[in-house]
C-alpha cells in the first residue's frame, strides 16, 4: 500500500513537470542590468498584487538577484509588499553554515528580508543536518506542510514566483548538466554531493517538477559573460536551464550585454 502511494506521488510530480516542459519561455530584453532588476521587481510585485491570500516566493542565489533584492527592500517597494502575507523560500542552497558568506539565504536575509519579513515567514534550507540528503528531506517536509499535501496539483501551484539564474555550464538552482539530480521526478528536494562549478561545496536543491509548480518562473540573465551560455539556450541546447519550465508563465529576462549578437534583431 505504501509503495503504491509513493508511486502515485511520483506520478503526480512527474505530471506537473511534463505539463510545464511543454511551455516555451517568453524572452524579454532590457537595456542593462539595472533596467533588468527593475523589470524583475515589477514582475514580482505584479504577482504579489494578483494574490489576495497567502503568497509564496522562491528566491535564488548567486550574484544575479542581489540588485533585485536591494530594490524589494528599498523605500520604493518596501511599503507596497504585504509582508504579513508573503512567505520566502529558496530554490537551492550551498551546504554551509548560515553564517558562511556562501550561504544563499543569508545573502537575501541580510539584503532585505531580516529588516522586513516576519521571522516565521522566511524558510531557509537547513544546513545543520549531517548530510545534504537529510537537509533535503527536512526541506521537503517543510514545503509539503506549507502546501498542505505531498502531491502537487498543476491547478494549484506551490509558488507565486520562482526566481532562477543560469550558471556558465547551463545549470539552474543546483541542478547540473549530466548529474542524476536533474532527472529526479519523485522527490521534492535532493541533496547534491558535489557541484559542477565553483564553489565546489555540496548543495541542496529543489527538483524540476517542484520548481515548475509556480504561476511564474522568472530567470534573470545579465552580463556579457552570460552570452555564451545564452547562445546555447536560445539555440535549443538541452541544459538544465532550458528544461526548467513553469506550468504557468516562464520568462527569460535578459539584458543587452547577455543577448547574443545574432538574436538582437529577432525580437
Amino acid at each position: 500500500m505504501r509503495r503504491r502511494a509513493a508511486a502515485a506521488g511520483r506520478a503526480k510530480l512527474a505530471e506537473v513537470f511534463v505539463t510545464a516542459a511543454a511551455l516555451q519561455p517568453k524572452l524579454i530584453v532590457e537595456a542593462d542590468a539595472e533596467a533588468l532588476a527593475r523589470a524583475a521587481a515589477e514582475r514580482v510585485m505584479a504577482r504579489i498584487a494578483a494574490n489576495s491570500g497567502r503568497i509564496a516566493i522562491c528566491l535564488t542565489g548567486g550574484s544575479s538577484p542581489k540588485r533585485l533584492y536591494q530594490l524589494l527592500g528599498s523605500e520604493a517597494y518596501q511599503g507596497k509588499i504585504p509582508w504579513q502575507r508573503v512567505h520566502w523560500f529558496i530554490g537551492d542552497e550551498r551546504f554551509v553554515p548560515e553564517s558562511d558568506p556562501l550561504n544563499n539565504m543569508a545573502v537575501a536575509r541580510a539584503t532585505f528580508l531580516d529588516r522586513n519579513a516576519p521571522a516565521g515567514h522566511v524558510h531557509p534550507i537547513p544546513t545543520t543536518a549531517d548530510s545534504p540528503d537529510q537537509s533535503a528531506e527536512a526541506y521537503a517536509r517543510e514545503l509539503q506542510a506549507f502546501y498542505g499535501s505531498k502531491d502537487l496539483d498543476p491547478r494549484r501551484p506551490l509558488f507565486d514566483v520562482v526566481l532562477m539564474g543560469v550558471g556558465p555550464d547551463g545549470h539552474t538552482a543546483s541542478l547540473f548538466p549530466g548529474f542524476p539530480e536533474i532527472e529526479e521526478t519523485g522527490r521534492w528536494v535532493v541533496g547534491v554531493p558535489k557541484a559542477n562549478v565553483a564553489p565546489f561545496v555540496p548543495r541542496v536543491s529543489l527538483t524540476l517538477p517542484v520548481l515548475a509548480s509556480c504561476h511564474e518562473m522568472l530567470f534573470e540573465i545579465a552580463g556579457h559573460d552570460k552570452q555564451a551560455i545564452l547562445t546555447r539556450l536560445l539555440n535549443g541546447g538541452t541544459l538544465p536551464a532550458s528544461r526548467a519550465r513553469s506550468h504557468g508563465e516562464t520568462v527569460w529576462l535578459v539584458d543587452r550585454a547577455a543577448l547574443p549578437e545574432e538574436f538582437r534583431g529577432r525580437r
